[in-house]
């Protein structure tokens, strides 16, 4: 089969940094699906794993195959999976510790995966499986904001979005919007990015070029009771804190190079850490409830509740196409979702 991986890792702009192979087809364990794949996008995460991560010494090739968003149809269901038939069409985002889906064929755990919706073309449905798990889980697992069938959970509480405008951000903000009864507030630097944010279902956007807490009162906000922080936290931590309300709470997706506790105690703020990819990494008992809340986020799409967040097709899915993809997401300046499509002849 065909797939685009890495044997070194180091900076992008290297001329291996991602490379054509023709690699063995995975052979799907009981429990999991093999998928034909039509459409993948782009995460943080694989930049992240191409820039540091040495390839296990056994991976077919010496190579590590990255990609953690992927639609495609159902070739072979193991015998012990659930739910699903031969020429079905489903999304996912995989486990971070298994071979990634820049691949033609791909082999994922069952209870990780759902149908696609219907109503998202394959490239429009690639860009949201990881993010929308990331949102979904720290939203609801995280941050704790109930989930109601009058959706008013959060009634009367702010929720800011650092990073609204990313991968994260604009599916946050549209469940956030839809499901919840919290007052959305994102944060954005630019014009494009502001009213990408406003269209997606913010209540109000502040630029997080200034100090998060003056940027709130100069919007007439007193502060926040929850803050979701995909980006920068290490920047804007004093002023979360700041911003916060006492007993509030706080979840980040991101990579600071330390984190002091400290600051929080005065106010009793609490601290959570969203990594979708624990409940797979782990086989957490309730793994399942990731393939249920996609399932969930289909039938959002596909009423027409919440719209897809790509912004950029990057084409057919090879090397060179995903190297541009790669730099897209490690220039920090992206909106929204960078996606490819097909393999080609």
């Amino acid at each position: 089969m065909k797939a685009v991986a890495y044997r070194t890792p180091g900076p992008i702009d290297r001329p291996d940094a991602l490379i054509d192979l023709d690699l063995p087809a995975p052979q799907p364990g009981p429990r999991d699906l093999l998928v034909r794949v039509r459409a993948i996008s782009v995460n943080p995460v694989d930049a992240k794993v191409r820039a540091s991560a040495q390839p296990a010494a056994d991976l077919p090739g010496g190579a590590r195959v990255l990609g953690w968003d992927a639609v495609g149809t159902v070739e072979a269901v193991g015998a012990q999976a659930q739910g699903f038939a031969v020429g079905d069409r489903v999304w996912y985002a995989g486990a971070i510790q298994r071979p990634g889906a820049n691949s033609e064929l791909h082999a994922v755990d069952a209870r990780i995966v759902s149908h696609a919706p219907a109503r998202l073309s394959d490239a429009q449905a690639a860009a949201l499986p990881l993010t929308a798990i990331t949102a979904w889980e720290l939203l609801f697992d995280r941050l704790g904001v109930p989930l109601t069938p009058q959706r008013d959970g959060g009634q009367g509480q702010r929720l800011l979005i650092v990073g609204g405008a990313g991968g994260v951000g604009s599916i946050l903000i549209q469940l956030a919007r839809r499901l919840t009864g919290l007052q959305v507030i994102a944060t954005a630097s630019r014009a494009e990015t502001r009213d990408w944010c406003l269209q997606l279902g913010a209540h109000s956007v502040i630029d997080h070029r200034q100090p998060l807490a003056d940027a709130l009162k100069a919007a007439g906000l007193d502060g926040v009771d929850l803050v979701a922080s995909l980006t920068h936290t290490d920047k804007h931590y004093p002023q979360i804190v700041q911003a916060l309300h006492p007993q509030g709470k706080l979840a980040l997706i991101d990579d600071p190079t330390t984190l002091d506790a400290m600051p929080l105690k005065s106010k009793a703020l609490s601290l959570h850490w969203e990594f979708m990819f624990a409940r797979p990494l782990y086989d957490t008992p309730d793994v399942a409830e990731q393939g249920r809340l996609l399932a969930e986020v289909a039938r959002l799409a596909d009423a027409g509740e919440i719209q897809s967040t790509v912004t950029e097709h990057f084409g057919t899915i090879n090397a060179a196409n995903l190297k541009k993809a790669h730099a897209f997401v490690e220039g920090g300046a992206a909106r929204g979702k960078g996606v490819l499509e097909g393999f080609g002849a």
